[in-house]
């Protein structure tokens, strides 16, 4: 079992900055999981922010975001982050980290594992 907690969230101007934490718990090891972001923002479809493998390797994230977000994560410390520059107006959602077994990360929610409950990030015009 893994316990996911988000947290970093928070309400920003546009071209602000923030850096999104997932940090987890529980009996499995935290370095055996490959890690996504996902956002859901009002009345639309949950979707892929970005993805790293359980080495960090492998990064990659959407069309939408890339060049302006970033995931890292830090084994010793059973945190993923996501690093958010040049934040739009569009980047509002709830943002969700999940864990995928082993592997590489995925654009796909359904191969995640666990979930989060998700942070609110607010972006003004």
């Amino acid at each position: 079992q893994v316990q996911l907690v988000e947290s970093g969230g928070g309400s920003v101007q546009a071209g602000g900055s923030l850096r999104l934490s997932c940090t987890a718990s529980g009996r499995a090891i935290f370095s055996y999981y490959a890690m996504g972001w996902f956002r859901q923002a009002p009345g639309k479809e949950r979707e892929f922010v970005a993805a790293l493998s359980w080495n960090s390797g492998s990064p990659y994230s959407a069309d939408s975001v890339k060049g302006r977000f970033t995931i890292s994560r830090d084994n010793a410390k059973n945190t993923v982050y996501l690093e958010m520059n040049t934040l739009k107006p569009e980047d509002t959602a709830v943002y969700y980290c999940a864990a995928k077994y082993f592997g590489r990360g995925t654009a796909e929610d359904d191969d995640y594992d666990y979930w989060g409950q998700g942070t609110q990030v607010t972006v003004s015009s």
